[in-house]
């Protein structure tokens, strides 16, 4: 579902101001997949996965479409870069200057090949991380963002909390093998998904070449995109590769085919390297085949909701989240229900903007998002000076009147 997720995310966690009557009053809309428009889906699995753990997303809504131990917390070698990438993106200019130091460039292979002391710019240096992987690259971004390995993965992880991963820690910014350095299949496609919402982030996954020098332009460098992914599926996207004696061969991979991008993860894929690629078009080829876009183009009114003691005896309830496009991707089997759970009544004071009650999207039983109603108006307390100046109101006009 495509709505504000963060501000979701906030707004759920708040309980309801206005006193509300006990009474719920739940009301539940169905649609199938028929009504929906979507008829000629199959449901055949991907068969013989290599990968220890796997899983494919929807990139808009984050809906699990395959999962194979989605939630096992493994090793994910470099696709850790994805997140290097993202904190380096996100704490610095693309035309910093970075400085390999001894320790950087002491990093095993791959490798840049940089000398300690030379420099580059941010905006080459993510080319290097993510078309070759480099492990001193990682460092050397790490270092110059937070001054230290260690305190570049303490980003790393408040990240990851920032993002609702409850299954993922890191501790190195290339992925190199180490103690308390995992994520899960899924929870690696969630990082992927935020990661392809910056635009230069999906620049360089594209890019099949880079050349650069050094800012002393003493040195020239070559790096070329090792993701076969990416021209060998139609529609793919890339995203990044990974390999440690630890964490086995992994992929991170998306791919768009018309309005649906889709998102995959393949950890410990075991030798030969080429399987990584056969389980993820596996996957990409489930996804496309089986799923169709929905779009709900219009959402129901919501129903008005009577208020006591009030100076108003009636509320108009309102999304938290302007109403919009609703998508989703459905198999033909799917039903879609959206269930409205709000107070039979209120009861003033009624600040504009409380919430009072949730409209929850269901595919089959999985609850897909929970928008949060509100109060659309401020509503007072019919206190006794109001209602003696209403009674006041009333001798006036029935004194005219008679």
């Amino acid at each position: 579902l495509c709505f504000d997720a963060g501000l979701n995310k906030l707004l759920v966690t708040l309980p309801a101001y206005s006193p509300r009557s006990k009474q719920i009053v739940q009301q539940n809309i169905q649609y199938t997949a028929r009504e929906l428009g979507v008829t000629d889906t199959t449901t055949k699995f991907p068969s013989s996965l290599n990968a220890k753990a796997a899983c494919l997303i929807d990139a808009d809504s984050g809906m699990v479409l395959f999962a194979k131990n989605a939630d096992e917390k493994l090793p994910m070698a470099s696709t850790t870069k994805i997140m290097t990438a993202l904190i380096a993106l996100e704490s610095s200019d693309l035309s910093d200057t970075i400085t390999f130091s001894s320790h950087a460039a002491s990093m095993p292979d791959v490798q840049l090949n940089a000398m300690s002391g030379e420099q580059f710019t941010l905006r080459d240096l993510l080319y290097s991380l993510l078309l070759e992987s480099h492990n001193d690259t990682a460092v050397a971004i790490a270092e110059h963002v937070s001054g230290s390995t260690e305190a570049f993965a303490d980003k790393m992880n408040e990240k990851a909390v920032e993002l609702g991963l409850s299954s993922t820690h890191f501790v190195t910014p290339n992925g190199l093998d180490a103690d308390e350095h995992y994520t899960t299949a899924k929870e690696l496609c969630l990082i992927a998904s935020y990661a392809l919402q910056n635009q230069t982030f999906c620049k360089i996954i594209r890019t099949p070449a880079h050349s650069f020098a050094n800012r002393t332009n003493t040195k020239q460098y070559h790096v070329t995109n090792h993701d076969a992914f990416l021209t060998n599926y139609a529609g793919a996207i890339g995203i990044k590769t990974g390999f440690t004696g630890n964490a086995g061969y992994c992929f991170c991979g998306a791919a768009k085919r018309g309005d649906i991008t889709l998102i995959s993860s393949v950890l410990a894929c075991g030798w030969p390297p080429h399987k990584k690629w056969t389980d993820t078009k596996k996957l990409m080829d489930y996804g496309f085949t089986n799923y169709k876009l929905v779009r709900l183009t219009e959402t129901p009114m919501l129903q008005k909701i009577p208020v006591h003691g009030g100076r108003s005896n009636i509320m108009q309830p309102r999304r938290s989240v302007p109403a919009r496009d609703t998508k989703l991707l459905m198999t033909s089997a799917d039903t879609l229900r959206i269930c409205y759970e709000l107070p039979h009544s209120l009861k003033a004071p009624i600040r504009s903007g409380d919430i009072i009650g949730y409209e929850n999207y269901y595919l089959n039983d999985t609850l897909l998002q929970s928008i949060p109603i509100a109060s659309s108006s401020k509503i007072k307390e019919a206190d006794a000076p109001y209602v003696a100046r209403l009674l006041y109101q009333l001798y006036c006009i029935t004194a005219i009147s008679g």
